[in-house]
């Protein structure tokens, strides 16, 4: 079990690396780290209608600081 699921939220991921590299992630920016980096997810209904939609892409220094979020908070 991850620890997300024991109680670290986007929030608190979005704070450390705001601390810690000074820009902002969004949750958007989390949640397609994590599905790269293979952390489950859990459900989510509020998927768009068409699948050939497309969201922006995540920079790659955002990427990075997330993915060493995740280090930080035993994640990965």
């Amino acid at each position: 079990m991850s620890r997300l699921q024991q109680g670290v939220t986007y929030e608190q991921i979005q704070e450390w690396v705001q601390e810690k590299y000074g820009f902002h992630v969004t949750h958007l920016n989390i949640a397609k780290t994590k599905r790269k980096c293979g952390i489950i997810e859990r459900k989510n209904y509020n998927l768009p209608k068409n699948e050939d939609s497309r969201s922006p892409e995540t920079p790659k220094e955002k990427e990075e600081a997330i993915i060493e979020a995740f280090r930080h908070f035993g994640m990965i």
